[in-house]
């Protein structure tokens, strides 16, 4: 095993769910039963990772020198994001007390950046099934990094203020790293 593809899958990881780090302290903050957010971040992150899979498969079939071009997807998801921090559009904080269909739903629908950076990535890198281990044991690593964030108020109105700046600054970076590595 590659300890270089493991630290590039957990810093990619890292990097691409700083936001649910969010979403998921302000989950744990309103529910009721910590199992439910536990389970529903892993329901919704398994959504993501099947349709990334796929997404790969497919791209699979381009010839190699065009493989790069698919940076572009995280590129454009990254200077989406800049646009909407900088417009000061971008609401994606739940309501209420979240059950698993809930979290899944939100950490699904939150995952349109992941895909796009997801598929290119994985059509380029030799080891995916590194990826999508590294991957799902650092789910359970982000809950719980989620559930103590959760439990201290001042770092999570700081996660909240700060966090969702990095997200463009580091889907512009991956799209263009992609886009490169041809």
């Amino acid at each position: 095993m590659d300890l270089g593809v493991i630290g590039q899958a957990a810093g990619m990881f890292a990097v691409t769910n700083v936001d649910d780090l969010v979403l998921l302290a302000l989950f744990f903050a309103r529910a009721q039963r910590p199992v439910q957010v536990v389970l529903g971040q892993y329901l919704g992150f398994a959504g993501i990772l099947a349709v990334a899979v796929v997404g790969t498969l497919g791209a699979s079939l381009l010839p190699e020198q065009f493989r790069p071009w698919l940076g572009l997807i995280p590129l454009a998801l990254g200077l989406k994001a800049a646009w909407s921090l900088w417009r000061n559009s971008d609401d994606d904080e739940p309501d209420a007390a979240p059950g698993v269909l809930a979290v899944a739903g939100v950490t699904l629908a939150n995952g349109g950046d992941n895909i796009g950076v997801y598929v290119p990535v994985f059509t380029v890198a030799d080891s995916l099934w590194v990826y999508v281990a590294v991957f799902l044991v650092l789910v359970g690593v982000w809950c719980l990094t989620g559930w103590f964030l959760a439990s201290r108020r001042p770092v999570a109105q700081a996660l909240a203020k700060w966090g969702h700046i990095a997200l463009p600054v580091v889907l512009i970076t991956i799209g263009l790293l992609v886009l490169f590595s041809g």
